[in-house]
């Protein structure tokens, strides 16, 4: 509707037309520009609260009961569409079963003799058509077993069928509160209308029938987290040790008896809950969860991989039961020497209170996907997180996580405390990482000016603020991507080499943002008798930089710009100028940031015309950048039971606790002839870099007796 009511209306029937007319008021159009900014709004928002109303009324220049009935209008109108709509698809649907109705009464004549009333084929057609009817019956009875095998893991017991959906009225007439159609947990839990709305939902074929599955794993789960998440003793325990929460595997078993995933020996169970506030509204969390790429970009140093295989049609879920999404995810970590973990899961989020969204991910046997590699052994059980909108715009997140894994042989023992304690892939570096992640984003769209701290003249506009952003955040993904590199490479002579301890990989690349050739990359992890935050402020220091950092030459380096990226002062991007003679316009762009978990500290040389143009404001997504850097977190143990380490000279340093150490460096192969000896020496060259650095960083800690 591009008009509304000039005035507020009194009275009701005749008496209130007689006082319209007598009192002048008419309609008039709103303006071009008002109904732009109001359908805008409208996409993000149909139904405005009294805030956004008011606030509407004072950007357009509109009575907030004009605001109001605009509102309500474009609703009717909406829903007046979808309606015709759908009748239009439904009458074009009837017409296509009407006629598919007389072809098939048509061929019904034609294939019954008319002499005898029977079939006119013969005895070999009819076996080939019984041998046809029997391989499809073996798909269908393959299909049904794979389905009730993907129930029987998430609910704990056998299936013995699973029911029609056309059955609604049967199921409506016992009530819904939560409890799955295939017996799983019931929760006292309101979802309104939307359990009936697809129960009523008609299924035909095996694909509706997964969805059908896919829903009843994702309510179930729902209906778990929830109470998992309103709920501590006896379910939740804290940790003697670290005053972590963790579940209580008798208590919690008895509330959700099912079946391991893994049956090995090996096989264990994660779990732990945190929680903390974000600056970050619920709803816009909500819309970055639901994409697969905000997801990533939301958590830059653990989802290396995400994308969403289909979303499930919201009409199996009612209107108001949110959305359901089944989507993959590779998450790394630290090191190399970390196995990654990848998950198939169903995410499904809904608002369950005015203001209050729960996200819920279970893992979903997704085996026909050709990528998946069923050597990693992650199951995700029912987790995620509650998300309550605060008055300031933040928002209280609570966070859940639950897996089963089997990957003790792919981890280091240097990783194993860090890791088996869940602090690796636990709920803690969920709810750190985007409480840092989310303040990153905040620093990134403030119009404002930068803080005194931030050196002025060289980035002076804002958007020239955000476009570094980008490019370093961007740096920062690329790092953390290529941790997860594997060893294997094709030199004969390789395996006799390296006894460093030095990981090695080699890739091509071609891709945007990328310089193109052949990119070797290297990691090494080490433990030292340090603190996280004593190994930081060493690599922060530019008077000690020059005595680890190849590019200075061992020059000194000035900072020539800095931007905040958050509260503390380490949480930071930095340009740097090595005062190297050779090369007078390559500079170092760099983002640092520390938590309660860890740090890092990743750079990559970039010449001037580049970074000059993210200054200016310019796009940064196709600066070609190749990042190498730092990473630094707890080992996750106390003194006496840490392991990997050798005992040095230093008491004072041993007792105070040790950090975890990863060191990756990439160089591009610049050639166009392409050879493997030229492979190996790029190969021999970056490993030798990485160990030097190594020993260089020691040697300036004085920790040259500590074994890698």
């Amino acid at each position: 509707m591009d008009f509304s009511y000039g005035g507020t209306s009194s009275g009701s029937g005749d008496e209130q037309k007689a006082s319209n007319s007598r009192k002048g008021k008419h309609y008039h159009r709103h303006t071009t520009y008002q109904i732009q900014q109001l359908e805008g709004f409208f996409k993000e928002c149909p139904h405005p609260d009294d805030n956004q109303r008011r606030q509407l009324s004072r950007d357009l220049g509109l009575e907030p009961k004009q605001i109001k009935f605009w509102f309500q209008n474009k609703r009717t109108q909406t829903k007046a569409q979808s309606e015709r709509a759908d009748n239009s698809t439904l009458r074009l649907e009837n017409e296509k079963i009407q006629c598919e109705n007389l072809a098939i009464r048509e061929a019904i004549k034609n294939v019954i003799c008319p002499a005898c009333g029977g079939p006119p084929f013969g005895e070999e057609e009819r076996k080939l058509n019984l041998q046809k009817l029997k391989m499809e019956n073996s798909q269908l009875k393959q299909e049904y077993e794979r389905l009730s095998h993907i129930i029987s893991n998430y609910l704990g017991k056998p299936v013995g069928h699973i029911q029609s959906l056309s059955r609604s009225t049967d199921l409506q007439s016992e009530g819904f509160t939560g409890q799955g159609m295939l017996g799983g947990p019931s929760v006292d839990l309101d979802f309104g209308n939307s359990s009936n709305s697809f129960m009523q939902y008609s299924l035909n074929g095996i694909e509706e029938m997964e969805k059908s599955v896919m829903i009843e794993t994702a309510v179930g789960a729902m209906g778990e987290l929830l109470r998992l998440l309103r709920v501590n003793e006896p379910v939740w325990v804290k940790s003697s040790a670290d005053g972590r929460y963790i579940l209580h595997r008798d208590s919690y078993n008895k509330l959700f008896p099912k079946l391991n995933h893994f049956t090995n020996s090996t096989a264990r169970i994660e779990s732990s809950k945190d929680s903390g506030v974000v600056a970050m509204s619920a709803i816009h969390l909500v819309d970055m969860f639901l994409d697969s790429n905000k997801w990533g970009d939301l958590f830059p140093t653990t989802v290396t991989k995400a994308r969403t295989i289909e979303v499930i049609d919201t009409r199996m879920l009612g209107e108001q039961a949110g959305a359901l999404q089944l989507m993959y995810e590779q998450m790394h970590i630290l090191s190399p020497l970390v196995s990654p973990r990848e998950f198939y899961f169903l995410r499904y989020c809904r608002e369950v209170e005015p203001g209050m969204w729960v996200m819920v991910d279970v893992s979903y046997d997704w085996s026909r996907d050709d990528c998946h590699d069923s050597s990693l052994r992650s199951w995700r059980l029912p987790s995620g997180c509650i998300i309550q909108d605060k008055s300031n715009g933040c928002s209280e997140v609570t966070w859940v996580e639950h897996v089963e894994v089997d990957d003790k042989s792919k981890t280091h023992r240097l990783y194993r405390d860090l890791v088996f304690g869940s602090l690796a892939y636990g709920a803690k570096r969920w709810i750190i990482t985007l409480q840092r992640m989310t303040e990153r984003l905040a620093y990134s769209s403030a119009e404002t000016s930068p803080p005194s701290h931030e050196f002025a003249g060289v980035i002076d506009m804002p958007e020239g603020r955000r476009s570094v952003m980008d490019l370093s955040h961007r740096m920062v993904k690329n790092f953390w991507a290529m941790l997860n590199m594997s060893s294997k490479l094709d030199f004969p002579h390789w395996s006799e080499m390296n006894n460093s301890g030095v990981s090695v990989s080699v890739r091509q690349s071609n891709g945007p943002g990328q310089p193109s050739g052949m990119i070797v990359s290297a990691a090494s992890s080490l433990w030292l008798p340090l603190s996280c935050e004593t190994l930081f402020n060493f690599f922060q220091d530019e008077k000690t930089r020059s005595q680890w950092d190849v590019l200075s030459d061992g020059n000194p380096v000035h900072e020539i710009a800095h931007i905040a990226c958050g509260t503390h002062p380490g949480n930071c991007i930095s340009i740097i100028q090595p005062f190297a003679p050779n090369d007078s316009n390559m500079l170092v762009l760099q983002e640092s940031c520390i938590d309660p978990l860890g740090s890092l500290i990743v750079y990559a040389p970039i010449d001037f015309p580049a970074i000059k143009s993210a200054i200016n404001g310019e796009d940064s997504t196709n600066i070609p950048i190749l990042p190498s850097g730092f990473i630094i977190s707890s080992d996750g143990c106390c003194p006496d039971k840490r392991t990997g380490g050798a005992s040095t000279s230093s008491t004072r340093n041993t007792r105070s606790g040790g950090s975890l150490l990863t060191v990756a460096f990439q160089i591009l192969v610049c050639t166009l002839s392409h050879s493997k000896q030229m492979d190996m020496d790029s190969v021999t060259t970056v490993n030798t870099l990485v160990s030097s650095t190594v020993q260089k960083i020691k040697a300036a800690l004085d920790c040259s007796g500590v074994d890698p």
